[in-house]
């Protein structure tokens, strides 16, 4: 049985979809692997990021991306928020925003 993949809001698919292409055919391509496998996908696709956050790494010739998500109950994968990656480093302000809406969709 499939995984279903949800946007945390609107806003976080149209981010993804102004990504350059490669980066985007990159994340369509983990996308895929995402729904078949669920949790069982891990580096160099996915990065755990620490109580239940975890991390898409796609990347192409024109950069990289990163899409936070988690896991709900049924089967259900929400991603929570997006970004073109610009540093070596994750920013703590777009982790925070991610742990942030992590919570609401969690029900804490």
């Amino acid at each position: 049985m499939l995984y279903s993949i949800e946007y945390f809001h609107l806003r976080v698919k149209d981010e993804i979809e102004t990504w350059p292409a490669g980066v985007l055919a990159d994340y369509a391509r983990m996308m895929e692997l995402l729904m078949e496998f669920g949790p069982d996908v891990r580096m160099p696709h996915s990065r755990t990021m620490g109580d239940g956050l975890f991390e898409l790494r796609p990347r192409g010739r024109e950069g990289i991306g990163r899409a936070f998500y988690c896991f709900l109950i049924g089967r259900r994968i929400v991603i929570l928020h997006a970004f073109i990656k610009k540093s070596q480093n994750t920013p703590y302000r777009e982790l925070r925003t991610a742990r942030k809406r992590m919570k609401e969709v969690q029900g804490d």
